[in-house]
């Protein structure tokens, strides 16, 4: 009888969020086409992920948050791809990664889309994530002109009841309307929590926006989150072709793989608009609920008693675009939604969002997402 050729491939990546299973699960579907045996989440005697000290395997994918577990994975010397970037100087193995300079940019334009002018990070150590993703957010603000406070956790090491009282002391010198971006739905459910202990309207004083979303940790908070979903199924099935490659000889390339967020989803922790202009908030409104009705400019003006020019001029200060624009970016925010939760055809979704045509639609998404949308649903769908 012939034995059956297959590769033994360890997992080492936590289960206990939706972004691990995730990842886990698009690592399982390329594994079942390479025929490769998986060893999931191994651990020792104390609970650690870790390779058995006996196992004979081919490669290693990991979720390398420790230089413990790194300098455990290299004794073995197997082909190794992380599937973060938390130790980005362990050079020994490849990397395929969330792109942080895009989840930056995401959470950004979602939080100035709401007229926030007002920002801050909150991102506690809890060994989840790296200092980068909130020194991004923080940094690019800054090329914007906007300041960002970071939440200084280095006092908070003595349980909820102090970091309670540390993080409503940063909240109360910090200016309001305020957009914060928490570095995932742990913190995010923390601070959500703090505000409504202390008072804090979210997201009327205080908007959240969670950099990794959890649907439900997400929609068990109060108020439901909202957060940017991450490319996970991406992050697996790159992260296992690299390791294949790998596995076959392959260099270690000198860069990491990165793979872009998909979209934000927005929930009700970010669902207001910090405009005092009554009129313009009002124009904004009927955009939201008319945007899919095939609307135009010209309907505003005549709907409300402004000038064409007044209107652009007030959303160039307010918004920092045009009213065309913000029409155009809600129909394409909606469709996003329906390209990745429904089985619509393109001209289905293209007529629900008020588009004027397929081919409209299409060149609108493809001059924002740079692939059209047959080709962004097939990736992220």
């Amino acid at each position: 009888m012939v034995q059956e050729n297959y590769r033994r491939v360890a997992v080492l990546i936590e289960t206990d969020d939706s972004w691990g299973r995730s990842v886990v699960e698009a690592i399982g579907q390329f594994a079942r086409q390479e025929h490769w045996r998986l060893l999931i989440a191994p651990r020792d005697s104390q609970n650690r992920l870790r390779l058995p000290r006996k196992w004979e395997g081919d490669g290693v994918i990991v979720h390398l948050r420790t230089r413990a577990l790194a300098t455990h994975l290299k004794r073995f010397g197997l082909p190794t791809v992380d599937v973060s970037q938390m130790l980005p100087g362990e050079a020994w193995c490849g990397r395929v990664a969330t792109d942080d300079e895009r989840r930056a940019q995401l959470a950004i334009a979602h939080l100035r889309q709401l007229g926030l002018k007002h920002f801050a990070c909150y991102a506690p150590p809890l060994g989840r994530y790296n200092d980068q993703r909130f020194e991004i957010f923080a940094r690019q603000l800054k090329e914007a002109g906007y300041a960002c406070s970071i939440f200084d956790s280095k006092e908070v090491r003595q349980g909820w009841a102090v970091d309670h009282q540390h993080v409503m002391q940063w909240l109360s010198k910090l200016p309001r309307p305020l957009g914060v971006f928490a570095a995932d739905p742990y913190p995010a459910r923390q601070l959500a929590e703090i505000c409504d202990l202390g008072g804090i309207r979210v997201p009327d004083e205080v908007a959240i926006l969670a950099g990794d979303d959890d649907d439900l940790l997400c929609n068990l908070a109060w108020p439901r989150l909202s957060a940017i979903q991450l490319g996970c199924h991406a992050l697996g099935t790159e992260g296992a072709k690299l390791l294949k490659k790998l596995i076959n000889g392959g260099a270690i390339p000198a860069k990491p793989k990165l793979i872009a967020p998909i979209q934000v989803r927005q929930r009700h922790s970010t669902d207001m608009l910090a405009i005092a202009d009554a009129e313009l908030l009002a124009i904004l409104r009927y955009i939201r609920e008319h945007a899919d009705q095939g609307l135009q400019v010209k309907r505003l003006v005549r709907e409300f008693p402004v000038s064409r020019r007044s209107l652009e001029q007030r959303f160039r200060e307010q918004l920092g675009r045009s009213p065309a624009e913000e029409i155009r970016r809600v129909r394409l925010e909606r469709a996003k939604t329906l390209l990745l939760e429904s089985s619509l055809s393109i001209a289905e979704v293209a007529r629900q969002c008020g588009f004027a045509s397929s081919a409209h639609f299409s060149t609108a998404f493809q001059k924002q997402h740079a692939a059209t949308p047959t080709a962004w649903r097939g990736e992220h769908g």
